[in-house]
């Protein structure tokens, strides 16, 4: 069987209420496992988030990527994916975050670094559309000429595969360097003026809501490759609900990489 295109799939559109962190966590894996079953459709994602966050990949360490003591006293959940890749900064009006869910089968053959440029060709055309000459950084992040916009996750189970991006509509630079280890070391004989410039948002690039740069991206997406509204099965939302109890709202998944 060749690799199948955009337009052979029928794909879904989930976009729903805001959910706390470890529920978005458990999400990707309950969608992600359906898809690979045949249970669902291929299906975009678009996440709204009801809580503050610090998500770090799967292999990162906890003690190295977050200051935790920072983390609480800003109210921030720390929860980690399923995916690898680096640590994200997540406040719920100044993200934008998405998943695919698509059978492997769209990516064989690709190396990661093309898979990226693959699966997020369509929100290239989007930003563009908004005026935003945007491109991929292999590996995995997308920049644009003031600066990074967003980056990309990916993992591939059981037959499918999950690629997930948040991208920068604004960002508190300031807490964003006291939370996260890294971003602190990298930027701190800079200032935090440098993490704005890092990190460009997109509300600085477009002027536009959060909400209709969203609506830009679905649309572009169901232009180019076909898309229908749907909605989480009361089955996959207990799924996910059971899974959060049982690993991703629990302290031992969360440091399962000290």
């Amino acid at each position: 069987m060749s690799r199948p295109r955009w337009n052979d799939l029928d794909w879904q559109l989930v976009h729903e209420a805001p959910q706390m962190p470890a529920l978005h966590m458990a999400l990707d894996q309950v969608l992600t496992d359906a898809v690979a079953q045949g249970e669902r459709p291929p299906t975009l994602r678009v996440w709204e988030w009801a809580g503050p966050a610090v998500v770090i990949g799967r292999f990162q360490s906890l003690r190295n990527e977050v200051d935790a003591d920072a983390a609480r006293q800003h109210g921030i959940d720390v929860v980690r994916r399923i995916s690898g890749g680096g640590a994200m900064f997540i406040e719920p009006g100044n993200t934008i975050t998405y998943s695919l869910y698509a059978p492997e089968k769209m990516v064989e053959g690709m190396s990661f670094a093309e898979s990226y440029a693959h699966l997020d060709a369509w929100v290239i055309e989007a930003l563009g559309a908004l005026g935003i000459k945007a491109w991929y950084q292999p590996l995995n992040d997308i920049a644009s000429e003031i600066g990074k916009i967003g980056g990309a996750a990916q993992t591939r189970r059981g037959g499918a595969v999950l690629h997930h991006v948040t991208m920068a509509y604004d960002i508190d630079a300031a807490k964003m360097l006291n939370v996260l280890r890294v971003g602190r070391e990298k930027l701190s004989d800079k200032g935090t003026t440098s993490a704005d410039k890092r990190v460009d948002p997109l509300r600085s690039q477009t002027g536009l809501a959060r909400e209709a740069v969203i609506d830009r991206m679905i649309a572009t997406f169901r232009q180019r490759h076909g898309l229908r509204d749907h909605a989480l099965s009361a089955q996959e939302k207990a799924q996910a609900e059971q899974l959060v109890e049982e690993r991703f709202a629990t302290p031992e998944w969360t440091g399962i990489v000290p």
